[in-house]
């Protein structure tokens, strides 16, 4: 018995551990940013301006700002967990190539970007985006697009704002509940610092909405993305199945691309299936 004691106490210690450093050091399985020097100079073919805003609390946010000569348009894309400006600049060319002008940003200890990181910050940097783009363009010219982890913060903004759609690429119904299908027998609800309950703040948007979600995503559950979509509470809203899309290949499936050219507006037909 002393040895069968033993052994629990062991594992029981061991669990308390792993707790422990999911709470502390859940950061770094959420955000993978990699950093520039302040004086990275950033290379597309596109034109292009770079943008600095200061936040309240002093933290520098980098951007980019992508302009076209007529643009048809502004997209304020806020992308996923993982790299920086260097290489998102060039996965947001299709849009330009479409003739939309396009601003995006780096988070918070990503590329140039500076200050300290929690979800609240994230909100208030979108809307320091937000109010940058209103500067500059009409707000019925504006779409919001997020991209997994920047989903999180184009829903938060779509609540709090009159854009004139949003759209969302392989969305999570809440950072919560990813967190809770990847660690099922961690308490995370009392854990995880960055719930992002999308679910919650997507019932006070106020324009279209379009999700493109991937049935083979392995990193944001299809499922997750297809609840998500089920809890928007009016009619203008369309979700977009890819059969066989992962998580970072949407663009490569046909679905996709005319969908997004549907919801832009270059593509009048009825080929994206409102399921």
């Amino acid at each position: 018995m002393r040895k069968f004691a033993r052994i629990v106490k062991i594992l029981l210690a061991g669990y308390i551990l792993l707790v422990v450093m999911v709470h502390f050091f859940q950061e770094k399985l959420i955000f993978l940013p990699t950093v520039l020097p302040q004086d990275y100079t950033y290379s597309f073919s596109e034109p292009f301006k770079e943008v600095f805003l200061t936040a309240n609390d002093g933290a520098v946010l980098n951007g980019l700002h992508f302009e076209c000569k007529n643009p048809k348009g502004v997209i304020l894309y806020f992308h996923g967990n993982a790299g920086d400006l260097s290489r998102w600049g060039s996965v947001v060319a299709p849009f330009i190539e479409k003739g939309f002008d396009v601003v995006v940003m780096d988070y918070r200890t990503y590329g140039k970007s500076t200050g300290k990181l929690s979800e609240q910050a994230l909100f208030r940097d979108g809307q320091l985006f937000y109010d940058y783009v209103l500067s500059h363009y009409r707000e019925d010219e504006m779409t919001l697009y997020g991209r997994s982890l920047g989903t999180g913060i184009a829903v938060k903004l779509a609540s709090q704002n009159q854009p004139k759609q949003l759209v969302l690429e392989s969305p999570f119904y809440s950072l919560e509940d990813v967190a809770r299908e990847r660690f099922p027998y961690f308490p995370v609800k009392w854990l995880i610092r960055y719930p992002m309950r999308s679910y919650k703040y997507i019932q006070e948007a106020r324009c279209p909405i379009a999700i493109f979600h991937g049935t083979d995503d392995s990193v944001v559950p299809y499922s997750s993305g297809k609840r998500l979509y089920d809890g928007v509470p009016f009619k203008q809203k369309n979700f977009v199945t890819i059969a066989g899309g992962g998580h970072n290949n949407l663009v490569e499936f046909k679905a996709y691309s005319s969908g997004i050219d549907q919801v832009l507006g270059l593509n009048h037909s009825n080929s994206a299936e409102d399921r």
